[in-house]
């Protein structure tokens, strides 16, 4: 079976300069775990939950343990609430940041007439979850490991 045979179609994409808001929504409900980037109709990149989880990680925490003096334990709540609203600062930043900076620049395509065959063997050797099919450097479609597990299982 080739690619085209078991591609969708019906691609949900977003653009470099769309916030990360936006794809978060977008992510949402189509129920998606990623996407294509397109700018003036080219794929210029792919985003996914992992990228924007990455926006999540903090340094570690060193593991040493302290006691704290009288003052700071006093001064503790305050600086809950200091990092709370620092923290709800960060949240709106992230939902701001254009998916460009976030996204990968490095793309692995397909052609609609590989085999679904080849087209999971590029997934495992580059360790992407979607591959957009790309048919005369226009985007016709995306293929997504359940679209290759759904086709292997009609043949």
């Amino acid at each position: 079976m080739n690619v085209k045979e078991a591609m969708n179609t019906e691609v949900i994409t977003c653009k470099p300069g769309d916030p990360v808001g936006k794809l978060v929504e977008l992510l949402k409900k189509h129920h998606i775990s990623g996407m294509p980037v397109v700018d003036n109709e080219k794929v210029v990149g792919i985003v996914s939950e992992t990228d924007m989880l990455k926006l999540f990680q903090t340094p570690e925490v060193s593991s040493d343990m302290f006691l704290p003096s009288p003052f700071e334990i006093i001064e503790m709540p305050i600086r809950s609430v200091i990092r709370f609203e620092e923290f709800k600062k960060s949240l709106e930043d992230i939902r701001m940041k254009p998916v460009r900076d976030i996204m990968k620049k490095k793309i692995y395509s397909v052609s609609p007439d590989i085999s679904l065959e080849e087209a999971s063997g590029m997934m495992v050797k580059y360790d992407v979850n979607r591959l957009p099919v790309i048919e005369n450097g226009k985007l016709i479609g995306i293929l997504v490991r359940s679209d290759i597990i759904r086709g292997l299982s009609k043949e």
